[in-house]
């Protein structure tokens, strides 16, 4: 090919170059200014709250709005000053908080406050599965809320972040109550939760190897204690012994070997769960009959039923009972009890969903790209898509992927 036809091709490339070309512009989605509200928690000893006043900061940082009723993180040694100078509105009315597009709270809503609402809007509580009852997602359906139960979370590992974070602390928190009615202070016995040099360890028996158990049993051995932990999932006492680096005393669930333990045991923790319904009931009252007086049970397990035969509901005014000179503490709500620490790890987690619904143009998206917040999600603008609670209480129930589809 000759020099000159080269040329020519040269001189076309020029001019091509030239044209305007086209431009690949990044496609984002549209960001989103949220509406927030924080109601005042008005269940019985719920002390959380959901934002603390530097999660507040950093979402108004971001453009959105925040709105919080007076008083509402008092209870968490929050005061109303220390949101309102982060930028939070403060009012004195409940009705204007559930005026917001997105209500974020602890317990979940009452009758009166579902009242409230306003249709379309956006509920982030927990669920309380034992005490559900079908009139609850009635009404949230007829308003055509989507709700999100944020015990259901799951982190990028595939656990229940939220469920994880309060066990944790729940875990810790029921050696140290343990501690303070052993003392004299409460009529305990007047030990020392734990040994010193020459004088015999306290002794602990913990039911169940799952996260309470293993925070329970990580607080108890660092505070001299000795300790044996109970589960019938040999894989979970394995993980246990793994996680906590020690060698602890571990078995799986036998009566004579558990009836002898619980007998001599100075602390006796009920930690088991069940993934639906009661918590398995393992400690018959015949045994407990048996215990040493003023032994202490902390039956953590209380809200599904309980681990001890002889549990039964209390509350954190009135925390203990006595059965066979056997000091019973069976609070449900355990995280309440020190509730600037819970409302930490809540915050945590909630702040970030929050800032994701913002940035990724609403929760539809987050609900498509997020699979943690999905399976969070048990009613979406009205439909109830939970199909345990469909079959629970006999409701229809419609699949959440094909519902947002059909959305977008």
């Amino acid at each position: 090919m000759s020099s000159g036809i080269l040329s020519g091709f040269s001189d076309v490339a020029k001019q091509a170059m030239m044209q305007p070309q086209e431009s690949m512009l990044e496609v984002k989605n549209k960001k989103n200014k949220l509406y927030i509200g924080i109601p005042r928690e008005v269940s019985f000893q719920e002390n959380r709250i959901a934002l603390t006043p530097l999660s507040v900061a950093l979402l108004i940082n971001n453009g959105h709005q925040v709105i919080l009723e007076s008083n509402a993180g008092k209870a968490a040694n929050f005061l109303d000053k220390d949101y309102s100078e982060q930028g939070a509105l403060i009012v004195y009315d409940t009705k204007s908080v559930y005026e917001a597009d997105i209500i974020i709270k602890i317990a979940p809503p009452t009758a009166e406050e579902i009242e409230l609402m306003k249709p379309n809007q956006t509920l982030i509580s927990a669920l309380q599965l034992s005490t559900l009852r079908p009139e609850y997602i009635q009404a949230l359906q007829r308003k055509k809320i989507t709700a999100l139960c944020f015990e259901d979370i799951l982190d990028e590992g595939g656990s229940l972040t939220v469920v994880r974070a309060m066990s944790e602390i729940v875990g810790a928190t029921s050696i140290l109550i343990a501690a303070e009615y052993l003392s004299n202070v409460f009529e305990g016995k007047g030990l020392m939760l734990g040994g010193i040099t020459g004088v015999p360890p306290t002794e602990i028996v913990i039911l169940g190897a799952g996260t309470v158990g293993e925070y329970a049993a990580r607080t108890a051995i660092s505070l001299g204690a000795q300790v044996k932990v109970f589960d019938p999932s040999i894989y979970k006492l394995r993980r246990l012994q793994n996680n906590i680096g020690s060698r602890v005393f571990t078995s799986v669930v036998q009566p004579i070997v558990l009836e002898k333990a619980i007998t001599t045991c100075d602390v006796a923790i009920g930690a088991m769960r069940a993934q639906t319904g009661r918590s398995p009931c393992i400690v018959s009252e015949s045994t407990v009959s048996k215990m040493k007086p003023n032994s202490v049970i902390i039956d953590v397990s209380i809200d599904q039923g309980g681990c001890f035969e002889t549990s039964e509901v209390t509350n954190h005014t009135h925390p203990v009972f006595r059965k066979y000179d056997v000091i019973h503490y069976c609070v449900p709500n355990i995280a309440s009890r020190v509730a600037r620490t819970a409302t930490y790890a809540l915050t945590n987690i909630f702040a970030p969903i929050l800032l994701d619904i913002g940035e990724q143009g609403g929760l539809k998206n987050v609900i498509w790209q997020n699979t943690g917040v999905r399976n969070a999600v048990y009613i979406y603008q009205g439909h109830l898509t939970n199909k345990h609670i469909g079959d629970r209480f006999n409701l229809p129930c419609k699949d959440l992927d094909l519902l947002i589809v059909s959305n977008r």
